[in-house]
């Protein structure tokens, strides 16, 4: 593979295309600066990409002539400018993304990625990241790719042939890196009733931060659980170490943990990297409803903004202001329901930071529901846990309230009473 520098590299681009970057924590940073520094010279370029750690320059309102963009998903690097013109969010369920790629009614002309260099056959790894990327890669006019050997070479669906890079540009940058922060006592106390709902044998889809990290730190005595995720992060690792993740009783990819992508420490990295129990797939596969439902005690664990009392969940907005984006929720809160002794979990505290209620008579105007009141089935917080299933809307407002902030309750009566009548 020859290597040029990433402004030699990025001088292929031209104005009026379509640049894909990769997702998460592969997004090659090199290559985005690169980009980004030849706005005066370019016009009407869009960037597309789902969720990308790292800066985004290209974003910034004052390069709207140059770049605008078109985000799957909306991380904090680009939500300060989300209400900006030339920033802009397609909702669509992650699992459809490839199929949207690959239909060609959404043609990429180039992809921005990062690999691990190639082995002896010639191959290169997406490594951390394959989800979406798998799909822009096959259908991409030109790629370009930053080589690097700080990459985890994982296996799965993430192998591309060097001849398939138009253009590689060399670094030994660290991969961007998303370490846990310390358990609250109010992550903890969910991430235990949560740990109450997992079976033994059950399968585990979860995502990153504090309550699905709680949650996987009370599974200690559990047995034979398996994971098949969108992502997944260093909250795992104490589990399978102990023999407790092992996948013995999956029913697809038996032994393997099956993610899309990964984000976590040096530490993730090195266990992901190259290791036979991890398979890297194609988001379209790991998040098909089909497969999930595939899997016996499917257990799905999400968040939410807020739930209103009839059991809506708005997951990607605040009010009308888009914060993150719909993802592969419903993907996996539909899949686990279809599975044989599944669950799908809604958790959440039930404050925010600032003393808010989430547990909300209705959603703010203008708030998108992610997951609908005739999808969920278990709202989990400190408080305790509601199963909503099969129970009519003044049950549900009962549940509900039961596990909201105490100093709320009151107030989330009155007006249950008032919009749906005293009928418990």
């Amino acid at each position: 593979m020859k290597y040029t520098s990433a402004e030699e590299a990025m001088a292929t681009v031209k104005s009026g295309q379509r640049v894909f970057i990769q997702s998460a924590a592969a997004a090659p940073q090199l290559l985005v600066e690169a980009l980004t520094a030849r706005h005066p010279e370019l016009r009407g370029v869009e960037v597309t990409h789902m969720h990308t750690e790292g800066a985004a320059p290209y974003a910034r309102p004052e390069l709207a002539e140059a770049f605008h963009v078109n985000a799957f998903f909306v991380a904090g690097n680009i939500r300060p400018y989300i209400e900006h013109t030339n920033v802009q969010y397609i909702p669509m369920f992650l699992s459809e993304i490839p199929l949207y790629f690959r239909s060609g009614r959404f043609p990429l002309d180039v992809a921005l990625i990062q690999v691990s260099p190639p082995d002896a056959h010639g191959f290169c790894s997406l490594g951390i990241s394959v989800d979406i990327t798998r799909a822009a890669c096959d259908v991409t006019r030109t790629i370009i790719a930053q080589v690097n050997p700080n990459m985890p070479r994982t296996l799965g669906d993430g192998l591309i042939h060097e001849s398939r890079i138009s253009a590689a540009v060399w670094t030994e940058q660290p991969i961007i890196r998303v370490d846990e922060a310390p358990l609250s006592e109010r992550e903890l106390a969910i991430g235990r009733y949560v740990s109450e709902l997992v079976q033994d044998g059950a399968t585990l889809q979860m995502g990153i931060g504090g309550i699905p990290n709680a949650a996987l730190r009370f599974l200690d005595g559990h047995k034979d659980l398996g994971i098949h995720t969108e992502m997944f992060s260093d909250g795992v690792l104490p589990l399978v170490d102990k023999g407790v993740i092992n996948g013995r009783l999956k029913r697809h990819n038996n032994g393997k943990i099956v993610s899309s992508f990964a984000m976590g420490s040096k530490k993730l990295y090195d266990f992901i990297n190259d290791n036979p129990m991890v398979a890297m797939m194609d988001v379209a596969y790991v998040n098909d409803t089909t497969v999930i439902r595939g899997h016996d005690k499917m257990t799905a664990i999400n968040t939410a903004v807020e739930v209103d009392i009839t059991g809506q969940v708005c997951a990607d907005s605040i009010g009308p202001r888009i914060y993150s984006g719909v993802g592969g929720q419903m993907d996996f809160m539909r899949g686990a329901a279809l599975s044989e002794g599944g669950r799908p979990i809604i958790a959440m505290p039930a404050t925010t930071g600032s003393g808010i209620s989430k547990i909300v008579p209705t959603l703010k105007p203008g708030a998108g529901v992610v997951t609908t009141r005739a999808h969920i089935h278990y709202v989990v917080t400190e408080y305790g846990v509601a199963d909503l299933y099969g129970r009519n809307i003044a049950q549900r407002a009962k549940a509900l309230i039961d596990i909201s902030h105490p100093d709320h309750r009151a107030e989330l009566e009155r007006a249950s009473y008032e919009l749906y009548g005293k009928c418990w």
